[in-house]
């Protein structure tokens, strides 16, 4: 299994992707989160490349991916989606399973909701979209949003920290299980210049998606995709509750919780690959059959 990477153009914005499979197999996109990038998913990838063509870009602001300074670019979730909608427009892609992530949940669910005839399945890790999967650890955040002070923006600074990166790496994952690597590349991207200024926008955008929890949950008894989540359950900011709270909406969800935190791709690849391969091959050989993944 080879990994490739590469660059494309959407507007002034060059995503940096990696991708592996057959290309005629179904897609798998993968959506990382903060502060990292696609490079979360280099144990995943191997992984399910056997069976799935495998797409992870890095978002804008975030890793390889170049785009504008705060200037002449808006670093919000609306933009964000933007791009990764042209981004897969670029790649020629009409369909396929989202893994959504921490901040790529309200990035794909965005994508979601606009194309829903494009999503096969939906596999959720840590990646909330309902009210009860938020920690008391978003109060900073949240008082951000009801107030957009420089004060309350000056307070969001502390989740940018080295100490905070290893915070959302280190808790609740098993002792010896975590590699630094990861961890250590997201402070390195973390020190470039401009990057907290944008991780601060997108912060007090962050107030977006949670306006759209109702929409997010809308589409999902509208057009029933199936749904896995896969949950670190020691995370201390998307705790298990919101991973419970997919029935709700989705009876037929698929919960699976691991004994790790936040990351949990960092400790758990192979148990995860395992999952979502399953979900996978059920849900998306039916899919290809010529059955609506909504009946």
């Amino acid at each position: 299994m080879t990994v490739g990477y590469g660059t494309k153009q959407v507007g002034d914005v060059g995503v940096f992707y990696r991708e592996a499979g057959p290309r005629d197999a179904p897609v798998l996109l993968l959506l990382h989160g903060f502060p990292t990038a696609s490079h979360m998913f280099r144990d995943l990838i191997p992984l399910l490349a056997d069976r799935y063509r495998v797409i992870a870009p890095d978002l804008p602001g975030f890793g390889n991916t170049t785009s504008p300074g705060r200037d002449a670019f808006d670093y919000s979730f609306d933009r964000l989606a933007g791009v990764i909608e042209g981004f897969v427009e670029a790649m020629g892609l009409t369909r396929y399973a989202l893994y959504i992530f921490d901040y790529g949940a309200p990035t794909g669910l965005r994508l979601a909701m606009r194309h829903p005839e494009r999503v096969t399945a939906i596999v959720s890790q840590n990646g909330n979209a309902y009210l009860e999967g938020l920690s008391r650890e978003w109060e900073p955040w949240q008082a951000y949003w009801r107030d957009p002070s420089p004060g309350n923006r000056e307070a969001c600074r502390a989740a940018l920290t080295d100490e905070a990166i290893h915070v959302q790496y280190a808790h609740g994952a098993p002792a010896g299980r975590l590699s630094p690597d990861g961890m250590v590349l997201d402070m390195h991207y973390m020190h470039r210049p401009g990057a907290r200024e944008i991780q601060l926008d997108l912060i007090l955008s962050y107030r977006t998606n949670v306006a759209l929890y109702p929409q997010f949950q809308a589409y999902f008894r509208e057009h029933r995709p199936p749904l896995l989540a896969v949950w670190g359950k020691n995370d201390p900011f998307f705790i298990p509750p919101g991973a419970e709270a997919y029935r709700r909406d989705l009876p037929e969800a698929e919960i699976h919780f691991l004994d790790t935190g936040h990351f949990a791709l960092e400790t758990h690849a192979a148990e995860i690959a395992h999952l979502v391969g399953d979900f996978l091959g059920r849900h998306l050989e039916r899919d290809e059959r010529g059955f609506s993944t909504t009946d």
